[in-house]
């Protein structure tokens, strides 16, 4: 699941910007309260990363529930490594003693971050004794939530990953470990080095927490057992994209599922850098399965139940799945025949043409950067076939290995 980026703000007659507020007729006039809330974060920022539970508490508004609230957000994070930890204003409306902030939470986890990870908060203060206070600290609307905002995180190191979980026990954590730490090993092998090699997973306690980790409806990812955010496209300096855990989905799962959807999602992180607008999710859902399946012994009808059913009744699929069709919110079997028709398609490739062909077919789409052109140019290219030639062979394909 690619990450969302960010839309500029429409340009008005006037702007507010941070702490200068420029006039329509005339120049900046300084807000010094903004400044002074800047300062506020500042230090609460470095008392989150130093672990210093009095000083962040010097932060905060005193009276209502609220500080119970946030005193126990700064303790959920105890388990988290943090690497960095920073607040940057980014909106700021006041009115007499109180104000509203917005601001780009960034952080890094140390060893697996390369570059910070930002989330949008919108933070509300008081001002008393000619001092700011924060009175909340919340994720900014339509912005999702951060795991230590469920509760108090548990943190279980592998040799190529880190798992973050709420509401788990330590053992189910390390077993989400173990299955990581073979998942990335197994995907290095089959499409190479040029990842950071680790994995970092997030299991909240429920299905609903994993929905407020994406900031979506939960109906959308009931039957979904775990997906990965990230940036797409994004060069080795983008922050490391999170595999997020749906623990219900997931816990009916036997062994060999368990280790395919880890595999398959840790294979989205490895490839990220490739995987651009240009990419069909097809390929990018199909080639993350087959990397999942390399090495099961799962055949065609094993792993492909929905397709191979429509196969034999007759209803051969006339074109590749269309990425409408990978749509979390349509009908079940739709969307398991998707992903079992991308599957085929790369294990098509991988059989007739090598796997480093697919390698090279997979980065050559996505290198292309648009949509219009990538599939036929990387066809021609590498494969050195057209769309319609490859689509009949794909079609011809899943006649022979499900009809």
């Amino acid at each position: 699941m690619a990450g969302r980026g960010r839309v500029p703000g429409v340009v008005a007659s006037c702007v507010l910007l941070l702490a200068a507020l420029v006039g329509c007729g005339g120049g900046p006039a300084h807000d010094t309260a903004a400044d002074a809330v800047q300062q506020v974060l500042d230090r609460r920022a470095a008392a989150v990363l130093a672990g210093d539970a009095a000083a962040y508490r010097a932060t905060e508004a005193a009276g209502d529930g609220q500080r119970t609230a946030q005193d126990a957000g700064f303790g959920n994070l105890r388990a988290v490594p943090l690497a960095s930890w920073t607040y940057r204003l980014t909106g700021f409306d006041r009115s007499g003693d109180r104000a509203t902030a917005e601001a780009d939470l960034s952080y890094r986890i140390k060893g697996y971050d390369s570059a910070p990870l930002v989330a949008a908060r919108t933070l509300h203060l008081t001002r008393s004794g000619g001092h700011w206070y924060v009175a909340s600290d919340l994720p900014a609307k339509k912005a999702p939530e951060q795991l230590w905002e469920q509760g108090a995180v548990r943190a279980v190191r592998g040799e190529h990953s880190l798992v973050l979980g709420v509401g788990q026990s330590d053992e189910t954590l390390r077993g989400y470990a173990r299955l990581a730490d073979r998942a990335a090993p197994a995907v290095s092998q089959a499409w190479g080095t040029d990842w950071a090699g680790h994995v970092v997973v997030l299991v909240p306690k429920s299905l609903e927490g994993m929905a407020e980790l994406l900031g979506a409806p939960a109906s959308g990812y009931r039957g979904i057992a775990a997906v990965t955010t990230g940036e797409a496209g994004a060069s080795a300096r983008a922050p490391a994209d999170r595999i997020i855990v749906n623990p219900e989905a997931y816990g009916v799962l036997g062994d060999l599922g368990r280790q395919v959807v880890l595999t398959h999602e840790t294979t989205h992180v490895a490839t990220r850098a490739h995987t651009t607008p240009a990419t069909p999710l097809w390929l990018s859902e199909g080639y993350a399965d087959w990397i999942g399946y390399l090495g099961t012994g799962r055949t065609a009808a094993q792993a492909a139940p929905e397709l191979e059913s429509a196969v034999v009744e007759g209803h051969l699929p006339a074109d590749l799945p269309a990425d409408a069709d990978f749509g979390f919110s349509g009908d079940a079997a739709e969307l398991a025949r998707a992903y079992e028709g991308g599957w085929l398609a790369c294990r098509l490739i991988a059989d007739h043409w090598g796997e480093v062909r697919l390698n090279d077919f997979y980065r050559a789409v996505g290198d292309h950067g648009r949509r219009p052109g990538a599939v036929e140019g990387a066809l021609k290219d590498v494969l050195h076939t057209t769309p319609e030639k490859f689509t009949q062979d794909w079609r011809e394909y899943l006649r022979a290995q499900l009809g």
